[in-house]
Order: C-alpha cells, then structure tokens, then sequence
C-alpha cells in the first residue's frame, strides 16, 4: 500500500548529497513530490526535506537510509504522513492561544492531535473539556516546582507527546527540564522583549509610542526566551491604540505565530542549525 514520507537531514555541504538521496528514492520506487534544500555557507552544512510516495515500510526505508547516512555524515529522521504528531499543551490563564490550538487541530487546519492540556491554575478546563480534551492542573510554587516539572515530564510519557507547546504558559521551565525535552519545546511570546521586561509590557509600550507589535515563536532552552526562532509576525500600530488596543493585537499576533510554528515543526518543515532554523514553508 502506498504511503505519504517526510526526510529530512543535515550533513556536511559537499556534491553527490542530492543525488544519493533521489537514487536510494527511486532504486526502491519512490515519487518524490516536493524536494527542498538549502546550503549554509557559514556553517559549511547542508539541509534536505524531501516529501515522497512509496510501498516499502517505514522501517525498511529506515534501514536502507541508515546504511547511507555514514557515508555523508548525515543526520536523518524519517516520518510517516499518516500519523499524526501528538501535542501536549501547557498554558496558564490565557485563553487566546490555547483556543485558536484547538479550533485548529478539530478544524483540520492544523494536522495534529491534541492528547491533553495541562496548567498551573484550573481556569481553562472548561474550554478544554469542551473538545473532549483531558485537562491537569498541576499547581506551582517555587518549592513544589520539580515535583511539578516531574508531573509535566510523567504527561509527555503518559501521553507519548510528540511536541509540547506553551500557549502563553507564564512558568519558565529549569534547565533540566528544557534538556530532557530539546527541540519538542515550542514557546511563544510578545516581541518587545528586551525593551518592555516584566509586568504590563502593552503599556510600556503604548507609553513609549511603539509603531509595531510582534509575537516570536521558538523552541524552548534553559537561555530564556532565547531559543532558535522558528516564526515571527509583526502588526503596525499608532498613537490612535490605546494599550488595551495593543495588548488585542498582540494576541491576534501571539495566535498566528504560533499556529504557524506549530505547523511548520508538525509538518517536519524546520531544521536546526546551530542557535537558528532552517524553515522549509509550503
């Protein structure tokens, strides 16, 4: 039976790369259907996504680019389309995210399956049952926190999570939880950082005259908020907002950059160089 595969993989820059990863394809009847590739000349490193179509087993085509990746010094995952990666959401009490998340994933519009959502206040777990979807709250003070860190880790097992994404989860996550889940971590938050730190930045910035709003969205390390950068959107704004008009348009920012990161990892389009991505977008 045909199935639908996402590669992707980094390795050295040199010739031969493409063509031995579209010889192996087509030496086992494999259509590719989108190819994309980019070389850093920094880094010196070559990075490949390459969606196909083809009858072998997942494992087989494993085991067949395993056998490749020595010889190029290839880092490689392969993805089966048809299973859909698994999202475990941690929120606080905002709702703009975690709404937009699940309209998404019940709408279609995004191709995941949100197994559960979990915060440190019980505020949102009418919305979340509302989808059928399980919600924990797991309290937090700073004494109880590895125990809650330890709860959080035990739901990504339970629920074989694939990606964990923080919808406005006001927690910073210990370094040692940010190692044990590196590159399934995605957070979003308003760009002014670092101009407007700490409490009501909308108003910092309304009283500092800012001309944009911006909301990133990056994968989580014990660097706070300084993560790889997987999107960013910006709105203009004027002296007519006011801050109760910019912290709106923040949200409806903070919504579409996460949304987008989300779809982009899930759709194994982002590839770690170094400190930054490589973005492969439709």
């Amino acid at each position: 039976m045909t199935a639908d595969y996402v590669l992707t993989l980094s390795c050295p820059d040199r010739p031969g790369v493409v063509a031995a990863v579209s010889g192996l394809l087509a030496g086992h009847g494999c259509n590719i259907t989108e190819s994309q590739q980019f070389g850093d000349p920094v880094a010196n490193r070559f990075f490949m996504r390459v969606q196909f179509t083809g009858d072998l087993p997942l494992d087989d085509l494993r085991a067949a680019f395993t056998a490749l990746a020595p010889e190029y010094g290839m880092d490689l995952q392969l993805f089966d389309q048809a299973v859909k990666p698994r999202v475990l959401v941690l929120v606080s009490k905002f709702d703009h995210c975690l709404n937009d998340l699940l309209y998404r994933a019940r709408s279609g519009l995004l191709d995941i399956e949100i197994v559960a959502v979990a915060s440190n206040h019980p505020d949102l777990r009418p919305l979340t049952q509302s989808y059928g979807i399980d919600y924990h709250h797991l309290p937090v003070t700073p004494e109880t926190k590895p125990r809650q860190e330890a709860e959080i880790l035990a739901l990504v097992e339970h629920y074989q999570a694939d990606l964990v994404v923080l919808a406005r989860y006001m927690q910073v996550l210990s370094e040692d939880l940010c190692a044990k889940l590196a590159g399934r971590v995605i957070n979003i938050h308003h760009s002014f950082l670092p101009s407007f730190k700490g409490a009501k930045p909308y108003h910092q910035a309304y009283a500092r005259g800012v001309k944009l709003i911006g909301a990133t969205a990056h994968y989580v390390t014990h660097d706070l908020d300084e993560g790889p950068i997987i999107e960013q959107e910006v709105a203009r704004v004027n002296h007519t907002h006011s801050p109760e008009d910019l912290a709106a348009i923040g949200r409806d920012v903070e919504r579409q950059a996460l949304a987008r990161a989300v779809r982009w990892h899930t759709e194994h389009r982002v590839l770690l160089d170094g400190h930054k991505t490589i973005v492969f977008p439709r």
